[in-house]
Parts: C-alpha cells; structure tokens; sequence
C-alpha cells in the first residue's frame, strides 16, 4: 500500500530511481516490532508485490538487490545497539542504493554509473531519516496502544 501511495506523489529530484521509499518504512517497523525474520519476509513480499505491479523484470531485478543489500545492513546496524531507528533507516537508504548500482554496473556493463553514486548517497540520507523518523513516531504510538491494552504484542523486539 506504502508503495502505491508513493507512486501517487509527483517527487521527482531529476535523477533516475531516486524515490522517497515509503514502502521501507513496513520494514524497519517489521524490524524493530518483530525481528529480523518477520522484517525480512515483508521485505521481499514488499519488493515482489510491488515490482509486479508497478514495474517490469528489471525493476524486481534491481529492487531485490538493494532491498537484501539495505535489510543487510539495517539488521548489522539494529544489533550495534548504537543506532537509532533513524540511523538503521540511513543505513538502509544508503545500502539500498549501492545494491542498486551495483547491479546497474553489472547490467550495463560499465563502471561509469558510479559517478551517481555521490547523488545516491546524499538521496539515501535524506530518505533514510524521513522514513527513520517517521518509524520513530509510528512507534511512539504502538507502544502507547499496546500499553494502554490494545495491540498485538507491538513492544516485542529482537534481531
């Protein structure tokens, strides 16, 4: 749902597969709420669903490499213990981005797509601590309702 909504918003920043990665925010909640396992099966339902719908082969090709590569260091960063949940999120958004160009410099068989590599960076930040905040506050709320009775266990957390 988080990725059709975001199909709907106009953002374009001019550089090709720059998006704001609504949909990550499903998965580092996964990741903090339930663990490493719960997150990592959204993760990829999330990239398959979504690429079907709203791509073609390659966008599932390059979805999947950067989402495992950005679950990847999302998971490393969530068991230093020294992260928040918006420092997880950029290394998330930044991860996902070199997962990416990797398979863009394999795919096209050039290593002269790196020179996207600084504009990735600095678009992995700022989405990353969009989408960690935002988690941030979403969690605010969970904790709140499954303290007040309500929820389905939402204060879990594990790796």
């Amino acid at each position: 749902m988080l990725s059709y909504v975001e199909a709907l918003i106009p953002v374009t920043p001019g550089i090709p597969g720059i998006k704001l990665g609504l949909a990550n925010l499903a998965v580092v909640l996964c990741l903090y709420l339930y663990g490493g396992h719960a997150a990592l099966m959204v993760n990829v339902a999330r990239v398959v669903l979504s690429s079907f719908l709203f791509g073609n082969m390659y966008v599932v090709l390059y979805s999947l490499a950067g989402a495992l590569v950005s679950f990847g260091a999302m998971v490393w960063a969530r068991r230093q213990g020294c992260y928040s949940a918006i420092g997880v999120s950029v290394w998330g958004g930044v991860c996902h981005n070199i997962g990416q160009l990797a398979v863009a410099m394999a795919v096209v068989r050039t290593v002269q797509v790196v020179y996207y590599l600084p504009w990735l960076m600095m678009a992995g930040c700022l989405t990353g601590i969009l989408i960690g905040f935002l988690s941030t506050e979403v969690m605010k709320h969970v904790r709140v309702y499954d303290r007040q009775g309500g929820g389905c266990g939402g204060g879990q957390s594990g790796s």
